[in-house]
């Protein structure tokens, strides 16, 4: 739904609204008119059943607005003397309609000393469980989200097995895209295994103000562009097409921003024409090959001695061996292992065309390790349109530049005149920034290379905090990295745990309450 459409649809609701409730306004002493005034009819509805002017604005926020209404519903009904079991299944099954009843059709008499309090234990319980979710919506779509890292595309910066909190705030936090969906999960209902959403009707794309850009090298979690699986790392070939915030969440290290130049020569990233300049904690790996001298070498040994977390494979029939992902200091420290002749590391030479490398039309001779030159799109800027930049551009004017920034254009090629919706055009001005993202184990990486750039209106938020970390090979306390709980994400050195602190503030608060607790009996 575009946004005349979603103005259109708020005030057929307030209309609905209005022809509902207005006798039951005047019987609680106020105007009919009032009933029919959008948002202050709320304002004024919540003072007629007893509740927090505030719980308005929690009518408004996505998702969690799929909650409140049923819960104004039923307190609404209440307050009108319609307090059995029935009239609250009949007014959350009728989607609120059951009210129209009671407006028109019921001798309704107005209850304006109805208690605040459940008249229950089971009311009680019900009501602190809403909001409970409520909160938990809240937190979790406009605050502070957990992730899990479930690949080695940044390893050595995240591991597989790291479990963080993602900031929504830091880059702006999104709101909903997807309007009808069960709060608190991705695409997918746990347990159940059923889709968690209504593909339509979408909420306009807007994202709050945050407190800093994308910089350089951040890492950051978004929403995989071309996802069309059923759920993560389903691949069983049947398409699903998705809202964009159900779209399977990534994270990689933006090594492009908008208005940059990427190029990758040999492995290595160029940004306009400069060599990227990584943060200390950053360690790129690469695959690398060679031959041992066939005496005394101890594969698994070795295995463990240089951290090689990905593929490792060794023929001691050949001495040859492969490490698919091995950063520049295990590298230094390997190839002076006394028991290696040699090593070299794996490079696809330039010229050689790779399958599934962006822009995936067999037209250039780009792979992983030789890539581009290509431009990031910026909000704002104009580019010329040719048959070259066709084929770089298509996806993301095609699928992210249209109405909404969802998809409804068209570009095509008559000849060598490139088309718009049937329209020649000579350039073409982005209507929003692009990313270019990438993991730091690039032989194990599905990234930018492969699907190209990541629109603004994809970005998710800025892992910040690792709150625990387990090692999938381990087991016991082994499984648990202590070392690895309540580091920062971002900044210099080596990582530095703060779980000791915790521990003393979980101690010390358990201490002050026992204390506090023993004093006042």
């Amino acid at each position: 739904m575009i946004f005349t459409e979603w103005i259109l649809f708020f005030l057929v609701v307030q209309l609905i609204h209005f022809l509902g409730t207005w006798k039951l306004y005047q019987k609680a002493g106020r105007k009919a008119w009032e009933a029919a005034i959008p948002v202050y009819n709320a304002v004024v509805l919540m003072k007629i059943i007893n509740r927090p002017w505030w719980w308005v604005i929690l009518l408004f926020i996505p998702v969690v607005n799929l909650i409140m209404f049923p819960v104004v519903w039923v307190e609404t009904i209440r307050s009108f003397g319609k307090t059995s079991t029935a009239n609250t299944i009949l007014v959350i099954l009728t989607l609120g309609l059951y009210i129209f009843y009671v407006n028109y059709a019921s001798d309704a008499k107005y209850r304006g000393d109805r208690s605040l309090q459940a008249g229950s234990a089971a009311g009680e319980w019900i009501s602190s469980i809403l909001f409970a979710i409520v909160a938990a919506t809240i937190v979790h779509t406009y605050v502070m989200q957990p992730f899990t890292i479930p690949t080695s595309s940044l390893e050595k910066t995240l591991l597989v097995g790291d479990f963080l909190f993602v900031s929504k705030f830091h880059y702006g936090a999104r709101t909903p895209i997807t309007s009808i969906a069960f709060p608190m999960v991705h695409d997918t209902i746990p347990f159940l295994g059923v889709k968690s959403y209504l593909n339509s009707p979408h909420i306009p794309y807007f994202r709050l103000p945050g407190f800093q850009n994308i910089e350089r090298n951040d890492i950051v979690v978004f929403n995989w562009p071309v996802d069309t699986v059923r759920k993560f790392r389903d691949r069983s070939g049947i398409r699903y097409d998705k809202p964009i915030d159900k779209k399977s969440n990534y994270v990689k290290r933006a090594v492009g921003l908008p208005g940059d130049t990427l190029t990758i020569m040999d492995g290595r990233i160029f940004i306009n024409n400069e060599p990227l300049k990584l943060q200390d904690r950053a360690k790129p790996q690469y695959s690398y090959s060679g031959t041992t001298k066939g005496q005394g070498f101890d594969p698994y040994t070795l295995y463990q001695m240089y951290d090689l977390t990905d593929g490792f494979y060794y023929d001691p029939n050949t001495n040859q061996f492969f490490i698919q992902a091995l950063s520049q200091e295990a590298f230094q420290r390997l190839k002076n292992h006394p028991n290696v002749a040699s090593i070299q590391r794996e490079v696809s030479p330039a010229e050689e065309r790779e399958a599934g490398i962006f822009p995936n039309n067999n037209k250039m001779a780009w792979n992983r390790d030789n890539f581009g030159p290509v431009y990031i799109p910026k909000e704002g800027v104009t580019v010329e349109m040719s048959l070259t930049t066709f084929s770089q551009y298509r996806q993301i004017i095609e699928t992210y530049e249209g109405l909404e920034m969802n998809g409804d254009n068209v570009l095509s090629v008559n000849g060598t005149q490139v088309l718009l919706n049937g329209e020649p055009i000579e350039t073409y001005t982005f209507k929003q920034d692009y990313y270019w993202m990438m993991g730091d184990n690039r032989h194990n990486s599905e990234d930018s290379r492969y699907w190209g750039y990541v629109p603004e209106n994809h970005v998710v938020g800025k892992p910040v905090f690792i709150w625990l970390s387990l090692d999938p090979n381990a087991s016991g306390f082994d499984k648990i990295r202590w070392d690895r709980m309540f580091t920062t994400v971002g900044g210099e050195g080596e990582p530095v745990s703060y779980f000791p602190y915790f521990l003393v503030i979980v101690v010390g608060l358990f201490g002050y309450s026992f204390f506090k607790k023993k004093k006042n009996q």
